[in-house]
């Protein structure tokens, strides 16, 4: 079956897996209880992390223990994940598996909230190849990636991580009383098998000097920028 035929398609399984381990970074099913006292004090001291996400900044543990749970409970259409640090077993971060469309292959990754200890890390990196892995093993065919045109971070990361930008979807949303244009990016299943092996190679730890420092980018080292 090709991605022109599809006579033989059928919808997938939901993205809903207890964990996917990397070598640097796991993803877990986010359980506010057990990871929320890893994440608040990483998440709380950072408002400027929930600019372009649709909760405000919570201002104590009790308010992101909230919003953890709001995440957890929005199954079966996104699945919540936390980001965990093999090393140590800390969780670090959280993302979601959303707008899951089974009948389609579609999923999405968002709702990253990654704190300044994980940004720009191997296992922030990683964590992001674990998400695609985890739809893509199960036979969904596109994997998006959409945020407000403004947050020129996300839009880089998109990049740097082999999306491709699709466009913008003007006046797509109202988000805190403000306008959001949204711009889409997206791999496909016939895109990912040279996309993994390019974060495979960037991971490795040959791609390291001694100091930790990456001897080739993964865009260079995938051949999209």
């Amino acid at each position: 079956m090709t991605a022109a035929d599809l006579t033989d398609w059928s919808p997938r399984d939901l993205p809903d897996v207890a964990s996917r381990e990397g070598r640097h970074a796991r993803l877990e099913r986010l359980d506010p209880a057990r990871h929320g006292p890893d994440l608040a004090p990483l998440v709380l001291p950072h408002p400027e992390m929930w600019t372009f996400l649709s909760a405000p900044p919570p201002p104590d543990e009790t308010a992101y223990r909230t919003i953890l749970d709001g995440l957890c409970a929005r199954r079966p259409s996104a699945f919540a994940y936390a980001v965990v640090e093999r090393a140590s077993g800390r969780a670090m971060g959280h993302l979601l598996l959303m707008e899951v469309r089974p009948e389609h292959g579609v999923f999405e990754v968002g709702y990253i909230a990654f704190p300044p200890a994980l940004q720009r890390t191997t296992i922030a990196t990683e964590a992001i190849m674990l998400a695609a892995d985890i739809g893509f093993d199960l036979g969904y065919r596109r994997l998006e990636w959409k945020c407000d045109d403004r947050n020129e971070p996300s839009k880089a990361a998109a990049l740097r991580y082999g999306f491709r930008a699709e466009g913008l979807f003007r006046q797509h949303m109202v988000i805190k009383g403000r306008n959001r244009d949204t711009a889409w990016y997206a791999i496909t299943d016939g895109e990912w098998p040279s996309r993994r092996a390019a974060f495979d190679a960037w991971l490795d730890p040959a791609n390291f000097d001694a100091e930790g420092r990456q001897r080739r980018r993964l865009a260079e080292i995938g051949g999209w920028g």
